[in-house]
């Protein structure tokens, strides 16, 4: 079954309903002929194996085979969907190393709402032509419909490294995708990157407000979830705008529209956080953040975030002796918080409590060894330490994540990071020596 409060793409001009939620029948079946010529283009991988590895395939002749696919590609072309999909199935029945066969066989069935028959076309695509990002990209939607969300957050991942040229539809259906799948997973911060990135774009639907606001309020569920009867619903969307707005730029109607939702919700968990973030990350205002993250850990005691975003702020200003309190009481909330390991680091470091900061900071890389910034400080610590040999490898550790994060804003994505830690290394800056 479709979602019904799905929506669809409308090009750079927006959003039509159904646009992040489900690619539209034009755009799937465009992408099936615009990727066909990248999966002409690719060697697959089944060809570059020996003829005797694979399961053994009906004989066929070229000529049979030829005038199957072109039947296919009529029928397809004709929008007699019903007929080319029994034709693809023949053919690859015959030649199941065809991989484009695969790829406009699965776009059809995804069109069809027939997902588990469809991510099997894009697995099989993709295995076939592994550079070809798109077939990455399908099969990740795919999962996302199945419920199949670890799967579906690699897929997508492995698309955004791989990259997507040429298709801006299927790049902004694929950066929701990934900030829902990140937010059910609580890496709210991501996640909100990810939606206020295609807010920034222009982009505007429901679907898309909703989303900005669970991410900023830290609810893990979908848009789908909150449907008009949902409880919280009038609060969700009024964050979600003031976000919105945030994301266009327009500053001023983002506060106003916060200091009602203070007025409104003085008590509500995580409202006071969401504005106190709004205050520092867009109108770089640390004093009333710092008052807003402290008003959420007396609505909140339990609040880890609150507490190290008032670490942070110490940090930033040299105030490391008052930062670390927080940070500690964040990590016994919330032991396994990368970022709460990195603050802490940093600030033990600039105290000048070298070997609690590299404990610190190697917890940190532990649990998110992929973020360039923890890479950095280590290098730092371990300088600092006279651990030359680790120094070493956690400066080119930072110079290759760093690269890679390069790579991917290059190929029209927006590189992983955490508002936490805005501003941090990890950025182009050259670790130290």
């Amino acid at each position: 079954m479709r979602d019904g409060g799905a929506e669809r793409v409308n090009g750079l001009a927006g959003l039509r309903p159904r646009g992040l939620s489900r690619l539209p029948k034009a755009t799937v079946l465009t992408l099936g002929a615009c990727c066909l010529a990248l999966l002409l283009y690719l060697p697959a991988a089944g060809q570059r194996r020996q003829a005797g590895g694979g399961r053994k395939q009906p004989a066929i002749s070229q000529q049979d085979f030829d005038r199957l696919a072109a039947l296919a590609n009529e029928a397809r072309a004709g929008n007699r969907f019903e007929e080319a999909i029994g034709l693809y199935r023949k053919a690859l029945g015959a030649r199941p190393a065809w991989a484009e066969g695969w790829w406009l066989l699965a776009t059809l069935l995804y069109e069809r709402d027939e997902y588990v028959e469809a991510a099997k076309g894009f697995a099989q695509a993709a295995k076939l032509q592994p550079k070809a990002g798109a077939a990455w990209a399908m099969l990740g939607l795919c999962e996302y419909r199945l419920g199949r969300y670890d799967a579906a957050l690699g897929h997508l991942h492995q698309a955004r490294r791989i990259g997507l040229a040429n298709n801006p539809e299927l790049i902004r259906v694929m950066i929701y995708h990934e900030g829902l799948l990140l937010n059910l997973r609580g890496d709210f911060e991501t996640a909100h990157q990810r939606f206020g990135a295609l807010a920034y774009e222009g982009l505007s639907s429901e679907d898309l407000l909703i989303a900005l606001g669970l991410s900023a309020l830290r609810i893990p569920v979908t848009p789908a979830q909150v449907g008009p009867d949902h409880r919280d619903r009038a609060l969700i969307r009024r964050v979600g705008w003031a976000e919105f707005q945030s994301a266009q730029k327009n500053r001023s109607d983002a506060q106003g529209e916060y200091e009602r939702l203070i007025a409104d919700f003085p008590k509500t968990p995580n409202v006071q956080y969401a504005f106190g973030r709004f205050l520092l990350n867009t109108r770089r205002d640390e004093e009333g953040a710092l008052a807003a993250f402290q008003r959420e850990i007396e609505n909140a005691p339990e609040s880890a975030v609150a507490r190290i975003q008032i670490a942070y702020l110490k940090l930033k200003s040299k105030e490391a002796a008052a930062g670390i309190p927080y940070v500690e009481e964040a990590l016994k909330l919330s032991p396994r918080n990368a970022v709460g390991h990195y603050i802490l680091g940093r600030l033990l470091f600039d105290a000048g409590q070298n070997d609690r900061s590299i404990k610190e900071l190697e917890a940190a890389r532990s649990l998110a060894p992929l973020a360039p910034n923890i890479h950095f400080a280590l290098a730092r610590a371990y300088t600092r330490a006279n651990r030359k040999a680790d120094a070493d490898r956690a400066r080119e550790t930072f110079a290759r994540l760093n690269k890679q994060a390069e790579e991917i804003d290059n190929k029209g994505f927006f590189t992983t990071g955490d508002a936490i830690t805005g501003g941090e290394p990890g950025g182009g800056q050259t670790p130290p020596p």
